[in-house]
């Protein structure tokens, strides 16, 4: 089953001062995605295989990609992310972090690395923040998902889940269609969570749609436990943020979802972007 959570509608920023991720149901210690892969671990010495992919497509404006790139590494070293780190069976994660936009356009920032305390999740942070940020056209939801998949092949560390984290502002308008990609990956026993980013009005210009957060929900996100954070609010997007990582770290989903996804057809057609830009530029 899969959620979308409004940000602060679910977590209160006064609990996650205190410590506490409130609100949220008790991991679940099953190995349910301990799959062996050729050339990892026998065993699984991480908690979470985590791959962060951050759309810089160019309908994200540069205020919006410098609180997205602080928010990620703020959250890496935040009190509450540390904490949920030590409360896996292993109290490390493995992480990778790329940026994307066009389906043939990603590009790695952070190749595979092991957090398991303060000084390797400050080495992590600093160096996304150590990186020039970027902008380029479309935006390949499914060409993201497309780039994550093998990067898992790639990690020599076994964890208990395999997660891809998903931001962005816009449905998917180029590559292959994004519930393809997505079942593709459920189907290898991986879960995506999204962050779908709505802090701005309406814009013909960028292909906005009004209900983004019901598109994630329904054509983007996927596998058990899959939930969204939506951001609507500017000043909450770092926020946002840390306590989607929390979450995912933490193998913890939202216990009292705010709106339930549809439990058959979506409530969003899957292929909106590209039938916004087929409208608009005929190809």
């Amino acid at each position: 089953m899969r959620w979308c959570v409004s940000i602060g509608a679910v977590l209160v920023a006064g609990a996650m001062a205190g410590g506490d991720v409130a609100g949220i149901a008790a991991p679940n210690p099953s190995n349910r995605f301990g799959l062996h892969l050729a050339g990892k671990e026998p065993d699984p010495s991480v908690d979470v295989e985590l791959v962060l992919a951050v759309d810089v497509s160019y309908s994200m404006d540069m205020d919006e990609l410098a609180l997205q790139r602080e928010g990620y590494a703020q959250a890496i070293i935040s009190k509450e992310f540390l904490q949920a780190l030590k409360s896996g069976p292993n109290g490390k994660i493995s992480v990778t972090y790329f940026e994307w936009a066009a389906s043939n356009d990603q590009k790695l920032v952070i190749p595979w690395r092991v957090i398991d305390g303060p000084e390797t999740a400050d080495a992590v942070a600093t160096e996304i923040l150590r990186t020039p940020i970027r902008r380029a056209s479309r935006t390949s939801i499914s060409g993201a998902i497309n780039f994550a998949l093998p990067l898992f092949d790639e990690n020599p560390h076994r964890g208990i889940r395999r997660v891809i984290d998903i931001s962005g502002d816009g449905p998917n308008n180029n590559g292959s269609p994004v519930a393809v990609a997505r079942d593709a990956a459920v189907e290898k026993g991986v879960v995506i969570n999204g962050l779908p980013i709505m802090v701005k009005e309406l814009s013909y210009s960028t292909m906005d749609i009004g209900d983004l957060d019901f598109y994630y929900e329904d054509c983007v996100i996927g596998g058990p436990g899959s939930f969204v954070v939506a951001i609507k609010d500017r000043d909450k997007f770092k926020e946002a943020i840390r306590t989607k990582l929390v979450m995912e770290v933490a193998g913890r989903t939202p216990e009292r979802p705010v709106v339930p996804t549809a439990a058959k057809e979506p409530r969003v057609n899957c292929m909106v972007g590209e039938k916004i830009w087929q409208e608009r530029w005929g190809r």
